[in-house]
């Protein structure tokens, strides 16, 4: 929840109003774009051209050619509380353009996406990276075929492309998802009175120290922002040490809770009841999946969104975990963060002596199987689902970790390793309900007394520690059942995040229009 000094005077019914007043960047950045444009475009051809896919990428970067616009809805739009007025804010032609960059953020604002459809408006989605793209259009393949929403990759911080771009796409408001901010597309925005909004604002330390070197256009960027919706008090404050005001800044929590579990219900009285529930479909979920790839009573963990320099350190623990008698018969299933190191990574396997078998080979998973790579896109959370314990990725290098709610959701314990800066909130948080281990947390809060000798040992190396735990949980399946349960309960009680952030969303949205409707009667 927001900290006093964040959210003084300031409520959710009092957002502030969209300013007519336009940032523009320094023209020295504007410059800058212009020359770097063409350099931009072999960046462009050069990690598209192998895919066949860098002519629809190129049109859409550059405005040459964009999908058809989300098809209108009738539905009406309650109107907001305007003093007893009659004015009602129809939805109809009434489309939100939402920015996320790639594969994690794809995945994080996909729940908001979700309830925004069905409140009946309709999403322009970009994204900036391949594999944001791939994941834009597999999750939302049936609202993008039915018309609802419409996707493309995100057009170059050109004016003029910018331009062409919200002409074609019309938005009514533009979110733009963590971190990623363009000087000429908000500079844009502001310019067409079209509001903007970051919504699950992240401002680490490196980024902040990233923008601030860049002083005058990053203030350019926050002030032009109708409102920045931050993730915890640390990024709100970095927020407002770039330049944005207090009023433009609140903090709702992360969506990275709800990633999963999307709802609009706030109630948490009946939790018990939802997660006992929740629990159960999840065991039915795991013997399927299990039954499918063969899979007979075996311990299993998961290690996923991997980065290079991080499966030679799982396949060395799989190693020591398979000299165990105990636990001869563990599986493991890797999961690579990038398609294009699938080949990279089975090298590995093949190289370490371990059996593997392939999900993209179709090779089937008998008892001789030590590690399983999954080398397929969309499947994660079935991974998840099914290992006892999960690894989550980008945490073992320093990539800041990636989020460990996917798992806790499914009610899997979760090991992360040092560089979790990307989610430390989330990691702390349920490492204090004893559901993710990550060496010396001091939140972490282990659910029995053996569990509890792990964490202490400063002088031993994390990965050796990280190790030992793994250990300990498959080991003891029960405990480690347990410390997955605490994790699914956490999420649960965290689900109101995305009504909090919605109903920001919404009403900058209805302010926005009647600030036009004021002007239009004036």
């Amino acid at each position: 929840m927001p900290s006093s000094d964040t959210s003084k005077n300031l409520s959710d019914n009092a957002l502030p109003m969209q300013s007519r007043a336009v940032h523009k960047p320094p023209v020295y950045y504007q410059l800058s774009i212009g020359l770097l444009k063409p350099l931009y475009r072999l960046q462009v051809w050069r990690r598209s051209h192998a895919r066949d896919n860098y002519q629809q990428e190129v049109e859409q970067r550059f405005g040459k050619r964009y999908p058809a616009p989300p098809i209108a809805t009738q539905t009406p739009m309650p109107a907001a509380n305007l003093n007893s007025s009659s004015i009602n804010i129809s939805k109809q032609n009434k489309t939100i353009w939402c920015h996320a960059v790639s594969l994690g953020e794809t995945n994080t604002v996909a729940p908001l996406l979700d309830v925004l459809l069905a409140c009946g408006y309709r999403i322009w989605l970009t994204n900036t990276t391949q594999t944001g793209f791939a994941r834009g259009a597999s999750r939302f393949a049936e609202d993008i075929a039915q018309g609802r929403l419409s996707h493309s990759y995100v057009p170059v911080d050109s004016p003029a492309v910018i331009e062409r771009f919200l002409n074609h796409v019309q938005p009514i408001a533009a979110l733009f998802v963590e971190t990623e901010l363009w000087a000429n597309i908000l500079t844009k925005l502001s310019e067409h009175h079209i509001p903007s909004i970051l919504v699950n604002g992240r401002l680490s330390t490196s980024s902040f120290k990233s923008y601030q070197k860049i002083g005058a256009v990053s203030a350019s960027m926050v002030k032009n922002l109708s409102l920045i919706i931050a993730q915890d008090n640390d990024s709100a404050k970095r927020f407002r040490q770039l330049g944005a005001h207090s009023a433009q800044i609140r903090v709702a929590g992360s969506l990275k809770w709800v990633i999963n579990t999307p709802k609009l219900n706030d109630n948490v009285a009946d939790i018990d009841g939802d997660i006992t529930h929740k629990l159960t479909d999840i065991e039915a979920r795991t013997s399927d999946i299990a039954a499918d790839l063969g899979i007979i009573n075996r311990p299993i963990w998961v290690a996923a969104s991997t980065h290079s320099g991080e499966e030679n350190t799982v396949l060395s623990w799989q190693q020591q975990l398979l000299s165990n008698s105990a636990l001869a018969e563990v599986l493991l299933i890797i999961v690579p963060r990038h398609p294009e190191r699938f080949d990279e990574v089975a090298a590995l396997i093949q190289k370490s002596g371990l059996i593997m078998a392939r999900r993209s080979a179709a090779e089937a998973i008998d008892i001789n199987t030590q590690v399983y790579l999954a080398d397929s896109m969309g499947e994660l959370m079935n991974w998840y689902t099914l290992a006892d314990v999960a690894l989550v990725g980008g945490s073992l290098v320093e990539v800041g970790g990636h989020n460990p709610v996917e798992p806790a959701s499914v009610a899997t314990p979760v090991l992360m390793g040092i560089y979790t800066q990307s989610c430390q909130s989330v990691v702390d948080k349920l490492a204090s309900v004893g559901a993710l281990y990550q060496p010396n947390n001091d939140f972490y809060r282990p659910l029995d007394s053996v569990d509890q000798a792990i964490k202490h040992p400063k002088s031993v190396d994390n990965k050796m520690l990280l190790c030992q735990q793994l250990k300990y949980w498959l080991s003891h399946l029960t405990l480690a059942k347990q410390a997955g349960q605490a994790g699914a309960q956490m999420t649960e009680q965290q689900q109101a995040v995305l009504s909090r952030q919605l109903s920001m969303i919404e009403k900058v949205i209805e302010q926005h229009a009647m600030q036009n409707v004021s002007q239009d009667l004036n």
